[in-house]
């Protein structure tokens, strides 16, 4: 049942998390990485070889799944073109903080830059994080979930497949786990585990980031500055066991994993965008990104919560996401312009530690020249091939998949050669 589900869960991982730290994190998360792998590439091989799939070709050839392949959207379907293409491509990539997946950078990705043994090192591995996660791991969760339309069309055939399910649970998400039952016993186990694994790895980064927000940028600073190190770490393990606390409440609160998606992309709508100009601009400060956290966090609210119960009809997520990122943008930079900046000397100061470029500190620094091997027109070339690399990779395994080998192999090609180019750049980016 989810309540025994939840709390057994989340204990193991609550264990390890505050019992090791960012170590421990790291570690298991390599091995859980690997078990999740295995797992799900497990799941889709079986699933593959169901009479009814008959391979991938049969597969691909399905009538039911047909017409789903494709990269682009049905344009004659305007609300799924706007969600699904439009949005991400002009406004959401800049505009909408998501974990793992932060404009600018954040805490999610930083923990882990910051462990690196150097900076190189930090952006080879961030590089690496990106492959792994948008062009490897998902695809054996796609072959499943293009199965399970064939075996299962439709939420009849699920109920008529399960019928002591609790009909309120079941949905599009309950389609993978319907699936695991043309598993044999052992390889079962694994999966399961699998899934065990992908949960406790994003949670245990989720528990070691956030412990580490509430005593390094509250506790320390506002509460007690004199302790020693143990004590800080006996605060952040407290706080580990806290925070386990709220998510599980609100995990069993939450009717499914798309409610989720949609409520942490509408808290960071707005966000994603004062964390890029931070790097290129003097005068965010810290009550620029407070208030544009409490702001976005308010919108989310009232949508998820208020907008219904005042009798207004519900509007689409996509027109969500655009008010609350034009709201919450409004609102911090209002903020920005009248709340003093941070004193010359911090500004100096960071300007020195992390040498931002561009013009947006000349009013700091003045016509300061650039330290050697800082080039912004490299860095920008290093973004934008960083981003055909993981596209490249994304959308060429997805075609070698599907047996268009041609275009896979051409799109391999290039994000090879993306990522072969981005090492040569390095040293202009001041990195050896």
């Amino acid at each position: 049942d989810p309540y025994t589900t939840v709390i057994v869960l989340a204990v193991i991982t609550t264990v390890y998390s505050a019992s090791s730290g960012l170590w421990g994190v790291v570690v298991t998360d390599l091995l859980l990485f690997v078990a999740a792998m295995v797992g799900s590439i497990a799941a889709a091989y079986y699933a593959l070889n169901l009479p009814e799939i008959g391979g991938l070709e049969g597969l691909i050839s399905h009538p039911q799944i047909a017409g789903r392949l494709s990269i682009l959207p049905d344009f004659s379907d305007w609300g799924t073109t706007v969600m699904v293409f439009i949005i991400p491509l002009a406004v959401q990539w800049w505009s909408v903080w998501y974990p793992g997946a932060e404009p600018g950078g954040g805490g999610y990705v930083a923990q882990r830059m910051l462990a690196a043994r150097d900076e190189k090192n930090a952006l080879l591995a961030t590089l690496w994080f990106n492959i792994a996660h948008y062009a490897i791991r998902p695809w054996p969760w796609i072959i499943v979930a293009l199965c399970s339309l064939i075996v299962y069309p439709d939420f009849e055939s699920i109920r008529e497949a399960f019928p002591r399910i609790d009909p309120s649970i079941i949905g599009h998400d309950l389609a993978y786990p319907a699936m695991l039952v043309f598993l044999p016993n052992g390889l079962l186990g694994l999966v399961l585990v699998s899934l065990a694994a992908a949960y406790m790895s994003t949670i245990s980064t989720h528990l070691n980031w956030g412990s580490s927000y509430i005593v390094d940028d509250f506790y320390r600073r506002f509460v007690r500055n004199d302790a020693s190190d143990r004590h800080y770490v006996l605060v952040a393990r407290i706080s580990t066991v806290f925070l386990i606390i709220f998510a599980s409440i609100l995990s069993l609160w939450l009717e499914n994993a798309l409610q989720a998606f949609q409520i942490l992309l509408q808290i960071g709508a707005g966000t994603g965008l004062i964390f890029i100009l931070r790097w290129f601009w003097w005068r965010i400060n810290a009550w620029s990104e407070l208030s544009a956290m409490v702001i976005s966090f308010l919108v989310a609210v009232y949508f998820q919560f208020i907008h219904q119960s005042l009798g207004f009809q519900p509007l689409h997520g996509s027109l969500n996401l655009l008010i609350g990122v034009g709201i919450t943008t409004a609102g911090w930079l209002l903020v920005t312009f009248l709340t003093p900046p941070a004193d010359r000397e911090t500004l100096v100061a960071f300007y020195e530690q992390i040498r931002p470029m561009g013009p947006g500190w000349k009013a700091v620094v003045g016509d300061r020249e650039p330290l050697e091997g800082e080039s912004m027109a490299a860095s920008f070339l290093c973004w934008l091939l960083g981003v055909a690399a993981v596209y490249g990779f994304v959308f060429g395994t997805g075609y070698l998949l599907y047996g268009f080998f041609i275009w896979g192999l051409l799109l391999v090609a290039i994000a090879v050669g993306c990522a072969a180019y981005i090492l040569k750049l390095l040293p202009r980016v001041g990195l050896r």
